[in-house]
């Protein structure tokens, strides 16, 4: 044992609170302001910070006992996707999945965090029933942690932290990007922006050379004159991805495996590369559009968009993406959208000369969002390397090296 470390047990760092749903037939209870975090609000981030639901003030009074204060742990400790581990950011009441832990003074919760985050499996395994497994308060509270003396306990636990945070402002960073993609793709291609305001007579707000390239009316259908509707089979084709034998596809590689829903592993094998866009065939994520630069793997639940030569990728992926794949989704139970329907839905195409304009800044944004996207899978991997060595004591922090560290 490392000198000053100590094993515990859960239910010695402090309460443990068992969440609890105040009755959902009383409208009253919800429609507030105080987070009600469920499991599925645990999307991986390192903080709960929104929820699906809130709970007013006469809800919270009901389950007055399962009220968390922030940095609050909580475990996802019922059903198949237990064993997910947050914190959460503010006064909140977890429901009934959810075991709190409302650390003591002699314990960080950023630690336990940390601690708790790499322990899923071991968690799973300590559950009963198979039907519907669950880890009761009592087995939680049992569950044991090794422990540093708290200044070791905060150094650690700032030293991810400081990779969580860049992981985060990365992520922010993207949002705003892609918010800002969308936004002046609707103003071109979706509102008019240009072509209503040279109607109304108002100041240009586009520099000379591209608010030339811009009608100055709308034809009978309401779109800029000269402007067409165009099938998406005009501009890519689709084809069907291929299934990828389990055992070739790994948590971490070179290549993406792009499924319904998205990236699910990595590999080394690809039947795609270039500027790859991927579209969910089945399932609950079918008509959802995704995309990467370099090579790809396309598996079966997915179909591979290869744009033709004569268009910029991107401005068919935005362009994809504000298609309302409801209006051709088939299937209830089982939802899925076929090649020959998305080939055949329309697009606006204005000309070569508008979407190259619109491309040119559209290609830098998504390039910094992908390095951004790359520099966060390197922290987490990074994060990921650190985490069992620092909670084991085999590699120790000091106050001094965390200085350093938050400073380069």
């Amino acid at each position: 044992m490392r000198e000053g470390w100590r094993n515990s047990t859960l239910d010695q760092l402090g309460r443990i609170v068992t969440g609890k749903t105040p009755p959902t037939a009383e409208q009253e209870n919800y429609g507030g302001i105080i987070p009600f975090v469920t499991p599925s609000d645990m999307d991986g981030q390192r903080m709960v910070e929104s929820v699906g639901r809130y709970l007013s003030d006469t809800g919270a009074s009901t389950v007055r006992n399962s009220l968390v204060p922030a940095r609050t742990v909580v475990v996802s400790c019922i059903g198949s996707d237990m064993g997910k581990a947050a914190m959460i950011a503010k006064l909140s009441v977890t429901n009934q999945q959810i075991n709190g832990i409302v650390t003591n003074s002699e314990n960080d919760p950023a630690f336990v965090y940390y601690n708790l985050s790499a322990r899923k499996a071991e968690i799973r395994a300590s559950a009963s029933g198979s039907a519907q497994p669950i880890l009761n308060k009592t087995a939680f509270g049992r569950l044991k942690i090794y422990l540093p003396p708290l200044p070791e306990q905060r150094a650690i636990a700032a030293t991810l932290g400081a990779l969580d945070d860049k992981i985060e402002l990365n992520r922010r960073m993207n949002e705003t990007l892609e918010a800002m993609a969308r936004a002046w793709f609707r103003d071109w291609f979706v509102d008019f922006g240009p072509t209503r305001a040279k109607m109304a007579g108002t100041t240009p707000y586009l520099s000379p050379d591209l608010w030339a390239l811009f009608p100055g009316s709308l034809d009978d259908e309401g779109k800029p004159e000269g402007w067409e509707m165009r099938p998406v089979g005009d501009f890519a084709e689709l084809k069907g991805g291929k299934q990828l034998e389990k055992k070739h596809i790994s948590d971490t590689g070179p290549v993406p495996v792009f499924g319904g829903a998205g990236v699910m592993g990595f590999t080394t094998n690809h039947n795609a590369d270039g500027f790859v866009i991927s579209v969910g065939r089945v399932g609950a994520y079918c008509g959802q559009f995704f995309s990467h630069r370099g090579r790809s793997w396309i598996n079966n639940n997915a179909s591979l968009i290869r744009p033709n030569l004569k268009v910029s990728g991107e401005w068919l992926l935005i362009s994809l993406r504000h298609i309302d794949m409801d209006v051709i989704k088939k299937g209830a139970a089982q939802p899925f959208v076929s090649n020959g329907d998305i080939a055949k839905v329309g697009i606006i195409w204005p000309s070569h000369a508008i979407v190259s304009a619109f491309s040119e800044t559209l290609v830098s944004l998504m390039k910094k969002a992908e390095a951004n996207e790359q520099e966060s899978r390197t922290l987490a991997q990074t994060r990921d390397l650190l985490l069992p060595r620092l909670m084991s004591g085999e590699l120790r922090v000091s106050e001094a090296t965390f200085e350093r560290e938050v400073e380069a």
